[in-house]
């Protein structure tokens, strides 16, 4: 799952680039219930709404940063974390860090979160 889309890096766009990689890998420890038959669009709907979602959320964080940004996009990796550890464990320990990477977003953005400066002042 692209956890930590919302730091900048990957953007967005790559999940849907690469539709068939790392993303499809993560999913592929959904249920085979979830996967084949009549459900076997619910992968690619989960990878393309989560690349919309943080499409939407880079835009904000981009244009109007605050801390309602801060939040959201907090709660959106905090959100997908969890999803990717109930579907995958085992990716907690990957060499390329695809979910301990998010520690440290998560404590930038917390920070960012708590400082009053960042929102922006009312007239």
């Amino acid at each position: 799952m692209p956890a930590s889309w919302s730091s900048g890096w990957p953007p967005p766009w790559s999940a849907v680039w690469e539709l068939h990689g790392q993303s499809r890998k993560l999913l592929a420890g959904l249920p085979t219930a979830w996967t084949e038959g009549n459900t076997s669009w619910l992968p690619t709907a989960i990878i393309l709404a989560g690349a919309a979602a943080d499409a939407v959320l880079g835009l904000w964080l981009a244009l109007r940063p605050g801390r309602k940004a801060y939040g959201a996009a907090l709660l959106m990796m905090l959100a997908m974390t969890l999803l990717a550890t109930a579907i995958q464990p085992a990716w907690w320990l990957h060499p390329f860090g695809p979910l301990t990477k998010n520690l440290p977003i998560a404590a930038i953005l917390w920070v960012l979160l708590q400082d009053e400066a960042t929102s922006p002042q009312k007239p």
